[in-house]
């Protein structure tokens, strides 16, 4: 048990910037009290995630949403609230010039303005202290013949070259892909292996980041996430849930065993380690901000204790042995185990309280921002 208690004491999950903008639907976006105006704020509310958690000690920003005249400065700013600057990401997908693509856009200028925005999040990488560029491409086509498939894919890749030519030694850049939307026809990076494919060819700054909503019904990313350990490749993940397509749910709420199936899989693949990007990728649209992202941090958490409390000496007995039955009531022990008193007891000897969203929900400061930010523009998408 304590061999596990140290493991989850270690375990560091990056909140998005995003997560604390308000968002919505394409048919609609409820605005929210309190949500931030400007990253400064953003960053104030990651930080009562962390200060509440104790395992949240980075903030993602997207640029240009998180977009600042002084990047050391807002760097500064985390450090004083007690967090980080994490994963910086990358937007080639909103402004108008990027209809047809970004990176793969038939139109040589149109790629340069894209490759420029990518380089200039590698030069914020650098101001912020960041070692990680996260990259996702809504590149794609809605129609048979619109473009050459085969000149898009050499396109991205002689972007991806580029970026990667920038990194430095310590910095590295993950590679996100999604099934569709909104290319409908086909997507440039549509799938974990063609995100691999590119990765390999490139080196090893380049990694691939599994977003646990980018897949088709069905899909057992488990398997993708053993693959990816085993080839060295697994950059990161964008936790989230999806019942039909990229909801962009909390992490754990459509599927919590599918959840434990994944961290069990990065436990067993040695994947449990600083290199391995633990992000939330999420949008709360009709849920509370700061409490949404606190509660997504724990539903890590518990799936994360679950995995490891599995008795892996007896699976593997099991395994061997054909014992089909034997193996699978392992794992189900494993799964059904209550582990919040574990985890209550963690906080208290980290010095925490045993219930985040109480304590979170006692704290005030939900209160206390309604009422201090009024005016000026709320966050949100593209802002």
């Amino acid at each position: 048990m304590r061999m596990i208690k140290e493991s989850l004491r270690a375990q560091r999950i990056e909140t998005p910037s995003w997560a604390y903008g308000n968002s919505g639907t394409r048919f609609k976006v409820f605005a929210q009290r309190g949500v931030p105006r400007d990253p400064y704020e953003k960053i104030a509310d990651a930080a009562q995630v962390h200060a509440f958690t104790g395992v949240a000690p980075t903030v993602a920003l997207h640029i240009p949403w998180d977009k600042v005249d002084d990047y050391a400065d807002l760097a500064s700013h985390a450090a004083g609230l007690g967090v980080g600057i994490g994963a910086i990401n990358s937007n080639v997908f909103q402004d108008d010039d990027y209809k047809l693509g970004s990176v793969t856009h038939p139109d040589p200028k149109v790629r340069a303005k894209a490759l420029a925005h990518l380089l200039e999040c590698v030069d914020i990488m650098d101001a912020t202290g960041s070692d990680t560029l996260k990259l996702w491409f809504s590149d794609g086509t809605n129609y048979p013949g619109q473009d050459d498939i085969r000149a898009r894919q050499d396109r991205l890749a002689e972007a991806l070259a580029a970026v990667y030519e920038r990194l430095g030694d310590d910095q590295r850049f993950l590679l996100e892909y999604k099934l569709f939307e909104p290319a409908f026809y086909m997507t440039d990076l549509p799938d974990w292996g063609t995100a691999y494919a590119h990765c390999v060819k490139l080196g090893p700054k380049a990694q691939v980041v599994v977003d646990t909503g980018h897949h088709a019904p069905g899909t057992n990313i488990e398997f993708i996430v053993a693959f990816l350990l085993r080839e060295g490749k697994l950059g990161g993940f964008d936790f989230n849930s999806r019942f039909y397509a990229d909801d962009d749910l909390m992490v754990g709420a459509a599927d919590p065993f599918q959840l434990f199936r994944i961290m069990y899989e990065v436990i067993g693949g040695g994947g449990f380690t600083e290199r391995t990007a633990f992000m939330l990728d999420q949008c709360h649209n009709i849920e509370p901000k700061i409490a949404g992202q606190i509660r997504s941090v724990m539903n890590v958490q518990e799936a994360t204790a679950k995995a490891l409390l599995v008795d892996r000496e007896a699976l593997a007995a099991a395994q061997r042995a054909g014992d089909v039955l034997g193996a699978n009531a392992v794992l189900m022990d494993a799964y059904n185990t209550d582990v919040r008193p574990l985890l209550a007891e963690l906080r208290e000897e980290s010095g925490l309280a045993p219930d985040p969203m109480a304590a979170y929900a006692k704290s005030g400061y939900f209160e206390k921002i309604a009422a201090d930010r009024v005016g000026g523009a709320q966050a949100g998408w593209g802002a």
